[in-house]
Formats: structure tokens, C-alpha cells, sequence
């Protein structure tokens, strides 16, 4: 399979070109681009036991799909997710995910839990992406639960909320494994050999087919024969042996069990979903054996049982779909309490036109709504005030003062990273808290985005610079002003340039070891990208700070990016001027951070020679 696409997603372009989606199990890897929303190319599955370690994976994976700038990636795995440091269960791999972001010079790299990426797919599925095997219709806006049997047993859960869902992270494989009658218990006892806690994951799995295997020919007395449980998987599903298709009615009603388990512990009326590999390789026979009578086996509780639905998910990369979704809501930062202005904008299409002038006012004017009184608000929104507690109620919030409470929370805490325009109608406070907030949301985003390979290659070149001149025109000449200050206070001889002329000149006159630092908000003006070609052919290296994809910045040496945008038609380029700003500065402290070394080594030489000189007299 090289290309998927879900028909009832609309093509959709990525902001950021491509994004690396994988699905990381025990056993196999299954990586994707994701070229649009929902469309997934160049679909590879790699057997994990190849490779060494997460990092030589992704680069077999890399090596077979076109030359791409990949900016982005979010991983499911098959183990817990808790920090930065993962040491998979399942397999002797251990990585930190800052470690693999800065490997491939991603600017996001997510790792997620595999079955916290499938309940995020679940909405996502199309009818022909899953099978219903007995129950009624999903109770709309009720928990749903998820299971799927494999190398292990993933357990999870989609909790809606007033926007969506949100994912339950589980370890919930792992709770004892309760027999339900004499068979079940009989294969308790043989693994109770093995392990002294035994698990649902240990005979709900790839590994615990092949346990009750051996735990059924034990006691039917027959030889306890080694068999992997692919091959009696095989000879189930062709009748080929009738101990193997007794394992599969077991492991089925086991699963049964366990998922009815799962499903009044949740309260899971929008439905149990199963996924993992083994159960759609099972289907003809799971469809008729005891799952769905053991499923409903709940004395008091079989009514309420026998209403919920189950289904088996059949598509290949249902996780896709949930790494995806997880890496958008990431990038749109929708994540955490600073979300309640993303979720006005998601239940826009819901609101009456009075309640949209209200949430019109809250997004262009956020803190005269946190300050004012309602009648206020009413009056600046033109509606009346029981519009303005139906519009909170829309929320979830009991009223206009529960909506303000949560409201200044989401404005003072994390600042999240968006753009608020500037409006020409805003207040002195709104102003002020716009351009405050818009500067350190850009900070924040942009920290987040930085490309690490890129700073290290200018250092590098900067290391050994014998001279630095810096090219700027316009707003960007303080920034070159402040880089020339700076850098002279290295002993490094500088130069500053702003006219179109002088850039010319000292261009021609460069050579190898000069170093030329460019600095534009366009990155297009046809001045600086003429010098910075001459100075490339001069010999001399050129680092331009300015946009990715800009003319100056694809001719540079290496770019440091700075692609923010602003309104310069009405504005100056705040924003943008202070990210450059900050480039100089992580350059300036890169360059001090060796002066000192060199400092340390030319002081311990010195002592060194005195103390020499001393001893030999």
C-alpha cells in the first residue's frame, strides 16, 4: 500500500509541507506523509526487529520516500508516554524524543500513545472502516471505549466534551486477569508457573495465544509443543486443527469478558471499538464465536449490556487518523486551558446572530469583556444581556461570571500561541495587551519551530570567521547595527553595511573564512539577494536571517528563519524585528560560550608556565 485517502475529508493543504505520521508497535512500524488532511502517501510497514533502535528505523523509512523538507512528525507507540525519556515494553529500545526532534531537525515531533491515537481516530472512521458485531445504536455524546489485542493489550477511552472528545490514557491491560470458568481457570494456574501476577495482556495478545496453546494441550494431555501464535492463527481460520480453533474460541471469549469489563467501567454507551492485529486476522471465526454472548454475561447488567455496540475496526491505519488529528490540534495550539478562544471559534456556526456579535466582540476585544460589566458587554456587542448569559451557556459555563472566571485563567496563564489583530477600534488596555501577547505568542512559536541544525552550522561558520559584515536596509538595519556591536566585542573584525552600493563593493572584496550576515523582513529585495550572490562567489559564506522559502534565504549558506508575518501596510515590523533581534543574540551567547572556553585554556597555560617558571627557580 503506498497512498490512502479518506473520501470524506475535504483535500486540505498542510501548512508546513508534509508531515511524518507513524505507527510504532512491537512487531511492526507502519510510517505514512501526510500530504493533505487525511491523505496519507508512501504507506511503508517495517518489521521492528531490524533495526536497533527508533532512530535507524526512521531513517530506513526516510531513505525510500522523495527528498522532502519534513518540519513536523507525531508518533504512536506502543508503550506508556510519560516525559521525554521512553523505554519501550515490548522491545530493548530506549530514546528521548528531544534527541530524535534534533536528529531529523524537526520543529515538532510528538510521541503519543498508540491506543490514545486510535480513540483519537474513532471520529474519523468511515462505515467501511469498521464492523459491528451485535448491541444497538451509540447513546450520541457518550463515553466510547477502545481495546485492541496485539503484542499487548492497549486499552483507552474518547470522554466527551462540549468541543469533542477528550482521550483516556489507560494502562488498563495490565489489571488481573479474572478466569470465568473451569477451562479459563485451568489456563490461570499454567501461567501462574510462569508469572506470579498474570495480567489480561498475558493471555489477551499475540504472546497469550500461544500461552493458552500450550495451557490447552497440557490439559488434554497432550505434548506442550512450542507454536508461534501466527501459525495457529493460520490453522484455525482453515480448520486445520482443532486445538488451534479451541484457542481461538477461548482467547474470544476471553476478550468478551474483558471488553464487558471495560464497557461498564466506562459507562461506554457510545460503543466499545476494537482494534489491534489479531482480531481482524480472526473475523470469520470471531464473528461466530462466544465474544458477543460472554460480552453480554453480566447478570443484573445484561440488559444494560446487550444496548452497547461493538465494533471491529478493519481498516490498516486507523492510528494514522489519530496521530494526525493530535498533531493538528498540537500545531493550531488548541491544546490546554488556553483553548476557550479556539473553542469559540469551533462553535461559531452554532450560535444565533446575536450570540455571534458576542463572541465577535470576545475575540477582538478580550480584556474589555473580562473587565466590563454586562451591560457593557451588551452595549459594545449591540444585544441584549440575556444574550450574553445564553452565549456563556453555549460554553458549558453556568453564567457570564463562571465564563470570566475560566476566561481571565485561559489570558494570564501559558500564553497561547496565536495572532490577535490589531484594531484600529481597540482600546489603550486592549492595545497594549495585543502587542504584548502577540510578541511573546511569536516568541513561543518560535522557539518551538527553531532549527537547531541551522544554528549549529552558523555558529560553526562564525567559529572560524577571519571577518563579519552584515547587510541590512530599512527597519532591519538596527538589528545588523546591534549584531555589528556585538560580535566587535569578540576581537572579530566587523563591518555594517546599508546602502545598496557599499554591499556591492565589499562583496567583490570578500573571500573564504569571510562571513556575510543578511538581514531582511522579505528576504526579496533585489539589493541584498545581488550581494549576497557575489559574496558567494567571492568565496565568502552567507548567513541570512530571513524566510525559509524566501529568494535570499534558498541562496544563503544556511538560513536562520524567521517567517512570521505581519500587516507592514498598516504596521511597522515589530514582531519580526524582535526575532531576528534574538537570533543575534542566541549567535552572540554561542560565540561567548567558546570566548570564555578560550578564556579558561589561555589562564590554565598561563598558570601553568608560571608555576613552571616558579619550580625552576
Amino acid at each position: 500500500m503506498t497512498e490512502h485517502q479518506n473520501p470524506l475529508l475535504p483535500v486540505v493543504a498542510l501548512s508546513g509541507g508534509p508531515r511524518l505520521i507513524a505507527d510504532i508497535g512491537a512487531t511492526h512500524a507502519r510510517f505514512a506523509l501526510e500530504t493533505s488532511v487525511g491523505h496519507f502517501e508512501h504507506v511503508q510497514v517495517l518489521p521492528c526487529a531490524d533495526y536497533a533502535g527508533i532512530v535507524p528505523l526512521i531513517k530506513s523509512y526516510l531513505l525510500q520516500v522523495p527528498n522532502v523538507k519534513i518540519q513536523h512528525a507525531a508518533f504512536a507507540i506502543a508503550n506508556p508516554v510519560d516525559g521525554d525519556a521512553v523505554q519501550m515494553t515490548n522491545r530493548d529500545w530506549r530514546f528521548s524524543i528531544e534527541s530524535v526532534r534534533r536528529e531529523f531537525g524537526l520543529y515538532t515531533l510528538l510521541i503519543v500513545n498508540d491506543f490514545t491515537a486510535l480513540a483519537m481516530a474513532l471520529p474519523q472512521l468511515r462505515a467501511n472502516d469498521i464492523l459491528q458485531i451485535g448491541g444497538e445504536a451509540p447513546v450520541a455524546k457518550s463515553v466510547i471505549g477502545v481495546l485492541g489485542p496485539g503484542t499487548g493489550l492497549g486499552v483507552s477511552g474518547l470522554i466527551p466534551t462540549a468541543d469533542g472528545f477528550v482521550t483516556l490514557g489507560s494502562e488498563g491491560g495490565h489489571v488481573n486477569f479474572a478466569p470465568c470458568d473451569e477451562r479459563e481457570y485451568g489456563v490461570l494456574r499454567f501461567a501462574w508457573k510462569e508469572w506470579q501476577h498474570v495480567s489480561a495482556e498475558r493471555l489477551i495478545s499475540g504472546p497469550g495465544i500461544e500461552l493458552i496453546y500450550r495451557a490447552l494441550a497440557q490439559l488434554q494431555g497432550q505434548p506442550d509443543v512450542a507454536i508461534s501464535s501466527r501459525d495457529i492463527v493460520e490453522k484455525a481460520v482453515h480448520d486445520q486443527d482443532a486445538l488451534c480453533m479451541e484457542v481461538i474460541e477461548v482467547f474470544c471469549g476471553m476478550l468478551g469478558s474483558f471488553a464487558a469489563n471495560l464497557a461498564v467501567t466506562l459507562g461506554a454507551l457510545g460503543g466499545i471499538y476494537i482494534g489491534g492485529g489479531i482480531v481482524p486476522r480472526i473475523l470469520s471465526l470471531f464473528k461466530q464465536s462466544q465474544f458477543r454472548q460472554r460480552f453480554e454475561a453480566k447478570g443484573r447488567f445484561s440488559q444494560y449490556l446487550r444496548q452497547i455496540p461493538v465494533y471491529v475496526i478493519t481498516t490498516q491505519i486507523p492510528a494514522f487518523y489519530g496521530v494526525s488529528a493530535i498533531l493538528s490540534e498540537h500545531l493550531r495550539g488548541k491544546s490546554g486551558d488556553n483553548g476557550l478562544l479556539d473553542r469559540i471559534q469551533q462553535i461559531l456556526p452554532e450560535l444565533t446572530p446575536a450570540e455571534k456579535r458576542v463572541a465577535s466582540l470576545v475575540l477582538d476585544n478580550p480584556r474589555t469583556v473580562l473587565n466590563e460589566a454586562i451591560a457593557e458587554i451588551a452595549r459594545l456587542a449591540d444585544v441584549s444581556q440575556p444574550t450574553v448569559i445564553r452565549f456563556c451557556r453555549s460554553l458549558g459555563f453556568a453564567g457570564l461570571a463562571d465564563f470570566k472566571l475560566k476566561f481571565a485563567s485561559s489570558l494570564t496563564g501559558t500564553i497561547p500561541v496565536r495572532h490577535s489583530q490589531v484594531r484600529r477600534s481597540d482600546s489603550t488596555h486592549d492595545l497594549s495587551a495585543k502587542v504584548i501577547d502577540n510578541t511573546v505568542s511569536a516568541i513561543l512559536s518560535f522557539r518551538d519551530q527553531l532549527e537547531v541544525h541551522a544554528i549549529e552550522h552558523a555558529l560553526s561558520l562564525l567559529r572560524q570567521a577571519r571577518k563579519i559584515e552584515f547587510y541590512a536596509m530599512g527597519n532591519a538595519r538596527a538589528v545588523a547595527l546591534d549584531g555589528q556591536h556585538k560580535f566587535f566585542r569578540f576581537r572579530i573584525p566587523t563591518a555594517n553595511y546599508g546602502d545598496a552600493h557599499l554591499f556591492m563593493m565589499a562583496a567583490e572584496i570578500l573571500g573564504p573564512g569571510d562571513v556575510v550576515i543578511a538581514v531582511s523582513n522579505s528576504g526579496k529585495l533585489p539589493e541584498i539577494v545581488k550581494a549576497a550572490e557575489v559574496a558567494l562567489k567571492s568565496g565568502a559564506s552567507v548567513i541570512a536571517i530571513a524566510p525559509q522559502q524566501s529568494p535570499l534565504g534558498k541562496l544563503a549558506t544556511v538560513c536562520l528563519a524567521v517567517n512570521h508575518t505581519e500587516d507592514n501596510a498598516t504596521f511597522l515590523s515589530m514582531i519580526s524585528r524582535i526575532l531576528q533581534l534574538l537570533l543575534i543574540d542566541i549567535l552572540a551567547v554561542g560565540l561567548s560560550m567558546d570566548n570564555a572556553s578560550a578564556n579558561v585554556v589561555a589562564e590554565s597555560g598561563r598558570i601553568s608556565q608560571l608555576l613552571i617558571s616558579h619550580l625552576d627557580n
